[in-house]
């Protein structure tokens, strides 16, 4: 483990300097450039277990978690014999296997709103599949987003979106038409009376309303009570559908997703992340009268030559595998409790106002001593203090999401001991803020 004197990434420097000349920002994601948060990002060696292992030989505890699919921790032996075997028989057929068979059984087992599943590539292709499905089956153009939720980069989701786009400060995207976003209305999460608005507008234009059941993509904002409930009312009353995008919430909050949590069922659901183990993957489901639509089966195409790649899915069955194991989500709630209680305890001690809050493997706190509800509330955190905060904690062996609008994840790899060292290391940090 590092500290803050013996800090060195003299190797990382190197690397990022070069991916800068090859690369636009020198990443594959803007998130990973570090631009909210300062200095320059480690380049990653390795990863096992609840750590990861830079190029410069520094060890840090991870609560980025490859932004959620490490689940289990990362490298989980049992993956990777499975992969190991799986490699054998060859990286991709671009043809049906069984493992796409075994994989939609269990994510149609374990969500209540999957009767039919597609496989695709990433949470991105998943959320642009079902974009088009909302509008192919409704026979409607528009729909209704929240401000600050993120489904992706497709042209219609970048407006008021999260994740990167919250990150960076940036305005809706250059290159993005006007008559496609013409079609994309907003609403303030957690704020039923704009969506009633919205459709009392709208009553024959909306295909449906997508968003995070869970937000993530602008820090950790759960549903207020009766939100998801009063989402569920209003689209069956306009007969428009209900998307939970679930690339983030699916299989983390609870094996069934955010929908058995909270016991509000979907039209369809995007998925992700968990499913494939650490592997590049993404599924939309939903009932089997709209996944019907679905070429081959009905008119609207969409197709991918590498969706349903055998090792992506022989990774995604043996995760599902570990996490049906008892008492799962018991201990992902419970080390994340003592995590984020311990963090806002520290902070509120050393004189900081901050707001947070988990469910299960999932958290979050914000530099603002007012209730975060969306994503405006969010936008009130002390920016410049987290971007200092998460310095101390990377510069001490924490690797912590570099923006203020990110969630963070645990794992069942992370223990009492790495939470401990985790809030000794935050103690130190916070009281030199």
């Amino acid at each position: 483990m590092v500290n803050a004197t013996s800090f060195k990434t003299t190797r990382s420097e190197e690397i990022f300097a070069a991916a800068q000349k090859l690369m636009p920002g020198g990443v594959s994601s803007p998130v990973r450039a570090f631009k909210s948060v300062g200095g320059q990002p480690i380049v990653f060696d390795r990863v096992k277990g609840a750590y990861i292992y830079d190029v410069d030989g520094n060890q840090y505890i991870d609560y980025v978690g490859t932004w959620g699919p490490a689940i289990c921790g990362h490298a989980h032996p049992d993956v990777i014999a499975a992969l190991h075997e799986a490699l054998e028989k060859g990286t991709s057929f671009g043809a049906p296997s069984v493992q796409e068979n075994l994989l939609a059984e269990m994510v149609i087992e374990a969500v209540p709103s999957i009767e039919m599943v597609r496989f695709v590539n990433s949470g991105t292709e998943a959320c642009m599949s079902v974009l088009r499905l909302m509008r192919a089956f409704t026979g409607r153009d528009a729909i209704v987003k929240f401000e600050g939720c993120y489904h992706g980069h497709a042209d219609m989701f970048l407006v008021k979106a999260g994740s990167g786009v919250a990150t960076l400060g940036l305005p809706d995207s250059p290159g993005v038409p006007k008559t496609t976003t013409s079609n994309t209305l907003t609403a303030p999460y957690n704020d039923l009376e704009a969506v009633k608005a919205l459709f009392a507008e709208n009553p024959d234009r909306i295909a449906g309303v997508i968003l995070e059941p869970v937000v993530g993509n602008a820090g950790f904002i759960p549903p207020d009570a009766g939100f998801l409930e009063g989402l569920r009312e209003i689209t069956q009353e306009y007969g428009a559908l209900l998307v939970f995008d679930e690339v983030m919430t699916g299989f983390r909050i609870a094996y069934g997703g955010a929908q058995e949590r909270f016991g509000v069922t979907p039209d369809l659901t995007t998925l992700g992340k968990v499913i494939g183990g650490g592997l590049p993957v993404g599924a939309y489901g939903g009932r089997k009268d709209i996944m019907a639509m679905v070429a081959p089966s009905g008119p609207m195409y969409q197709a991918g030559t590498l969706s349903g790649n055998p090792l992506a899915m022989t990774a995604g069955i043996k995760t599902l595998e570990l996490l049906q194991k008892p008492g799962t989500y018991e201990y992902l709630d419970r080390i994340t409790k003592k995590l984020i209680n311990g963090l806002l305890q520290i902070a509120k001690e050393a004189g900081h106002e901050v707001y947070g809050g988990q469910i299960s493997g999932m958290f979050g706190m914000f530099f603002t001593g007012e209730p975060v509800h969306n994503y405006e509330d969010a936008k009130k955190s002390d920016l410049v203090k987290f971007s200092r905060f998460h310095r101390g904690m990377l510069e001490r062996g924490v690797y912590l999401a570099p923006s203020q609008f990110e969630a963070g994840f645990t794992s069942l790899a992370h223990t009492d001991e790495d939470v401990d060292r985790t809030l000794a290391v935050a103690r130190e940090v916070l009281s030199s803020l």
